[in-house]
């Protein structure tokens, strides 16, 4: 189309939008790069930690040739009891072994642990001694705190034979998958190791967690923006918008109650998200109804008042 204005023709016709092909591709091709970048990204994180954690650690093994290895496994952290439960297995070397490289005792030793509580493990000469579980207090952290809570734990390993101490050392294993142990031993003149350890959540725990706490806010700012929507419309009752919005007040406990680690109620994820997002989609339900309910009344008021005046 030409329109002719004064002297000039200006040429109103609008060519096709071939232009826009280029920027559909370019929007084509960027999500599957996005999409491979967080793979990506999360399989470089899972590597990482999975090379980080449940790892084996020597820690203040002794120089002399005759002494106990005590193989320790950090196998359950227990917040509410303030536990962490070790397994101990005494492994003997030097004159203390059966034979080289053999896992009897030949001579029998007395291992004392001495943590909250204090606890007193056996090994009979010419036998394997076995796996046994130890409870060890935690102190310094407070459960609530989730999933920011961290705790600390003292325990202090020492063994004797016929009466005479002998050197121990501590292989150190951490497999609990909620938690992360981070040990550290200093050894005693008499042989005796004390073994310090800070224990906190593990990575994929937190980042569970924060997911939690965004899809939590995303949960109830979405039935906030809806609620809006059919109130400023003066809609009636949409019975699938409440029922979504009361669907998604019950999923939301279920959300927190499968939170890793079993946090306790009144946790600092709740104060954070949880109490806010229930708070948010209860009344944005509520409004919801009840502006649906006048609307309602309003509609048949004005329906009767119609059939009357026909």
């Amino acid at each position: 189309m030409q329109v002719t204005t004064d002297d000039t023709t200006v040429d109103t016709t609008t060519a096709p939008a071939t232009h826009r092909a280029p920027r559909r591709r370019w929007r084509f091709a960027a999500l599957p790069a996005v999409v491979i970048t967080l793979c990506g990204s999360g399989i470089g994180l899972y590597l990482n930690e999975r090379d980080t954690r449940e790892q084996t650690r020597e820690l203040a093994v002794p120089s002399a040739p005759d002494w106990i290895e005590l193989d320790v496994t950090a196998q359950d952290v227990d917040p509410t009891a303030q536990q962490l439960t070790l397994y101990v297995t005494p492994v003997p070397h030097g004159r203390f072994a059966a034979g080289p490289d053999s896992p009897a005792f030949a001579r029998p030793v007395e291992i004392t642990l001495a943590g909250t509580p204090k606890a007193t493990l056996k090994a009979a000469e010419g036998e394997t001694a076995p796996s046994q579980a130890v409870q060890v207090g935690m102190y310094d952290g407070t459960k609530t705190d989730y999933p920011f809570d961290r705790y600390r734990m003292e325990a202090f390993f020492g063994a004797t034979s016929g009466g005479t101490a002998v050197p121990v050392g501590v292989v150190f294993t951490d497999t609990d998958p909620f938690f992360v142990v981070r040990p550290q031993a200093t050894t005693a003149g008499n042989g005796t190791v004390a073994l310090d350890a800070r224990i906190t959540r593990s990575r994929s725990t937190f980042i569970l967690s924060w997911f939690m706490i965004a899809a939590m806010w995303a949960i109830a700012l979405a039935v906030l923006g809806a609620a809006e929507v059919l109130f400023r419309k003066r809609e009636g009752l949409v019975w699938p918008s409440l029922g979504w919005m009361a669907a998604s007040l019950f999923a939301l406990i279920g959300m927190r109650n499968s939170a890793p680690g079993a946090p306790p109620i009144g946790s600092l994820m709740d104060y954070v998200a949880f109490f806010w997002a229930e708070g948010i989609i209860a009344a944005s339900l509520a409004c919801t109804a009840w502006s649906g309910i006048r609307t309602e009344h309003r509609l048949r008021r004005e329906r009767e008042a119609a059939a009357e005046g026909s």
